[in-house]
């Protein structure tokens, strides 16, 4: 007898935060990189007032994208290792609901990390992080990054070279995300009229869609892969 759809999607999510809360694996890797990377930039960047002003939006997606890269791939490889990735798959539950279960694991990581980025960029760079619109698009930017990374750590996860495959794969087809989100960020945090950006949280929207929708019908034929 099959599992409601979203009963198993929850299930599926509350599984992955448990294992978290109990090693804590996760989110202190993911942490420390990003921690370790704007401390980085703001020492590369520290005598050029102007130059940190201007970069600070790639600053921040930049390790946005690679902490969720690190956490997808870790994500995926103790799935595996520990056995639970065929555990689900033997499951009489849909494909589609273990795409969702860990998409939303995936988005609360990585979108707990880009949270706790913003007060700590605000000091390093003498920027105001915290503002509405910067956390719409840290939103979007987040649930498109994890859409396409689920479902490309899931196909990757079965080679051995799963470190350095997923971002080589992930980058270019999460481009339109990290495109609109760099131009959005960079716009509202110097000012520019709304009109000026506003289609850019438009168009991260529709690409958010799209990806979720292929995501989600392709998912099947990746993890079966």
């Amino acid at each position: 007898m099959n599992t409601p759809f979203w009963q198993s999607v929850l299930a599926i999510t509350r599984k992955d935060l448990r294992a978290e809360l109990r090693s804590r694996e996760l989110v202190n890797s993911m942490g420390l990189f990003a921690l370790l990377s704007v401390l980085i930039f703001s020492f590369a960047l520290e005598l050029d007032r102007v130059a940190r002003q201007e970069a600070i939006s790639g600053v921040l997606w930049v390790t946005v994208v690679f902490a969720s890269v690190l956490g997808l791939n870790r994500s995926m490889a103790m799935e595996r290792e520990q056995g639970s990735l065929d555990a689900l798959l033997l499951a009489p539950i849909s494909r589609g609901a273990i795409f969702c279960g860990k998409l939303l694991a995936n988005f609360l990581f990585t979108l707990v990390v880009g949270l706790l980025l913003l007060p700590l960029m605000t000091v390093l760079y003498n920027m105001p992080l915290l503002q509405p619109w910067i956390l719409v698009v840290l939103l979007l930017g987040t649930a498109g990054f994890s859409t396409i990374g689920t479902l490309l750590a899931a196909m990757t996860v079965q080679t051995r070279a799963r470190e350095s495959l997923l971002p080589i794969v992930m980058l270019p087809v999460a481009l339109p995300v990290l495109l609109s989100v760099v131009r959005a960020s960079t716009a509202i945090l110097n000012a520019a009229p709304i009109d000026d950006w506003i289609a850019w949280p438009q168009i991260l929207l529709v690409v958010d869609v799209i990806y979720l929708t292929l995501c989600f019908l392709l998912f099947e034929y990746a993890i079966e892969g």
